[in-house]
């Protein structure tokens, strides 16, 4: 197994990355597998990416499943860690990164289907996944990381407020969940990207709004999924992190400095 990133107290730990298949997701599963834990990797419309990283990781010698779902269904989330549990034996370290702005619109624009869209996906789905995942964290003090944005702090830009509230949700969930399920010893944290070059930002920004941003970031580039990666992997690391909880780590080159 390759060892690009290996990271102390990762070794033989299950770890669950929704949203796997690519991106950031994608990136994080790696990193989890670099360090010798076995992932379960979870996609909805990426299952060949999905695959092929699972292929990859089991072909160093690690150990990967994927399964597909769409994560903001009714019953879905509960069916992922149900599925992850059965194949693994036990849960240690469940990643909520699945979400996607759905689109931007407008404040005049915005209907109840699509807050309820942009909410199941990014909120509903996050409470849903922890609430199934707790009794199986708390058997062995695993851990919870949330994906925010930098948006929660910003606000966004223009047509994404539904989603900058929800991820703003998301951050305040994670330091609520921080206080219940510390009794049981399992510790919850968000990671929250800035800029990341990934397909969100190809679906979302113009080239001419992400070179504006990129010219506002102290460091002066975008963000790439690998950068955000390595917070992942100390959030999970009882030996780095054990006394780490209710934190949202910024990573964002410095962007929320400008």
């Amino acid at each position: 197994m390759t060892q690009r990133q290996m990271v102390p107290g990762l070794t033989g730990r299950v770890v669950l990355v929704t949203g796997g298949g690519k991106g950031i997701g994608a990136a994080v599963a790696r990193g989890f597998a670099d360090s010798g834990a076995r992932v379960m990797i979870h996609c909805h419309h990426s299952r060949e990416g999905a695959d092929e990283l699972a292929q990859g990781i089991t072909a160093e010698g690690g150990e990967a499943s994927v399964i597909q779902a769409d994560i903001s269904a009714q019953g879905e989330p509960e069916r992922v860690i149900g599925a992850c549990v059965e194949r693994f034996g036990q849960l240690d370290v469940l990643v909520n990164n699945a979400g996607a702005m759905v689109g931007r619109q407008r404040l005049g624009d915005v209907d109840d289907a699509f807050i309820d869209q942009v909410f199941d996906l990014n909120v509903r789905s996050v409470i849903h996944a922890c609430r199934a995942a707790e009794p199986h964290l708390a058997t062995t003090q695993g851990s919870i990381i949330n994906v925010s944005s930098i948006s929660a702090r910003t606000g966004g830009s223009p047509g994404s407020s539904i989603y900058s509230a929800a991820k703003g949700f998301v951050a305040t969930f994670t330091k609520s969940m921080a206080h219940e399920l510390a009794e049981k010893g399992i510790r919850v944290n968000a990671v929250s990207p800035g800029t990341v070059y990934t397909d969100f930002h190809r679906d979302y920004s113009t080239p001419d709004k992400l070179e504006r941003t990129r010219q506002g970031i102290p460091l002066k580039r975008l963000a790439a999924a690998e950068d955000c990666a390595g917070s992942f992997l100390y959030l999970a690391s009882d030996t780095l992190s054990g006394y780490v909880t209710g934190q949202v780590v910024e990573v964002n080159g410095g962007q929320l400095l400008a």
